[in-house]
């Protein structure tokens, strides 16, 4: 889930404030777009998914949104909101796609990668189940079973379930396709053991290997939603870089959630900017973003 940079208006022009224009549209643009719509997008969102958008998400809304209207065959905003609040359809799945944000990389925040190959080889026959719960496209997950594999052998007992709100980023995990430039970061070893080089027409890509595949389950799950469907609780679940777009009531809620599913010591690893101080009766700080379920 990403970010737009916000909209500064310079003193001593009449200029529009941001979603003002003239009849509360702003000019130039395709479709009629104001602070109304601005603040309907920001309440179906926040209900939905728990995404708490700031003013400065204006041009951000704006760009994602308009090509819903375009498929859906709206000419305007109100039009198309009043649309997705009458029904409950396969286009809420769409808008919300179109408002999260997913960057990720292969072993991004190394260190927590450290952290969990020094987890997992303290018990080297498992059975360990693990939850990635912002998968995006599919780079952390693959990650983590990386990890895991190099850790414990490729015949350990290790399960990770990787979930995500996107319903399309997640059908891109799940092919585990991706091109070579992507996967730069990664060593000669790790290409040469995880990954599928594409011939012909293919070239230029890589498919993760069958080791990597079997052992995730892809499932689309709401962060903010109080219905996960695990039934049974991880010893591991990494939440990175997602609550930092949730005000401190749905993080509370969502963290919570998540000590639910944790095991009594498990752990959870988080995001480099995020900082939960606040639930220390959940959760114990035991190294750099690294967490302890109590």
């Amino acid at each position: 889930m990403h970010s737009a940079s916000p909209v500064h208006v310079r003193t001593g022009l009449t200029l529009p404030a941001p979603g003002a224009g003239a009849g509360g549209a702003d000019e130039g643009r395709e479709f009629a777009w104001t602070t109304a719509d601005f603040s309907r997008v920001r309440s179906l969102i926040y209900q939905r998914a728990g995404i708490s958008l700031h003013e400065g998400k204006h041009a951000m809304v704006y760009g994602r949104l308009s090509r819903r209207l375009r498929e859906t065959g709206h000419s305007s905003f109100h039009d198309y909101l009043g649309w997705l609040e009458r029904g409950d359809g396969p286009e809420w799945q769409e808008f919300v796609n179109a408002l999260t944000t997913n960057l990720t990389a292969f072993f991004r925040e190394q260190h927590h990668f450290d952290v969990l190959a020094t987890l997992l080889r303290r018990r080297p026959v498992g059975p360990w189940s693990v939850w990635c719960g912002a998968a995006a496209t599919g780079e952390e997950p693959y990650s983590i079973v990386m990890t895991a594999m190099e850790s414990l052998g490729p015949q350990a007992l290790f399960k990770l379930t990787a979930s995500d709100i996107d319903s399309h980023v997640l059908a891109t995990a799940a092919r585990g396709v991706y091109r070579l430039d992507g996967l730069k970061g990664l060593s000669h070893e790790r290409l040469r053991r995880f990954f599928l080089r594409g011939k012909g027409a293919n070239a230029g890509l890589a498919r993760v290997g069958p080791e990597l595949r079997s052992a995730i389950e892809f499932l689309n799950v709401n962060l903010a939603r109080d219905d996960w469907p695990f039934r049974e609780p991880f010893d591991v679940v990494f939440c990175r870089n997602v609550m930092i777009y949730f005000d401190a009531l749905t993080q509370r809620r969502v963290l919570e959630r998540i000590h639910r599913v944790l095991k009594p010591g498990g752990m959870l690893f988080v995001g480099h900017a995020e900082n939960f101080s606040d639930a220390r009766d959940l959760f114990a700080l035991r190294g750099k973003t690294v967490y302890e379920r109590l």
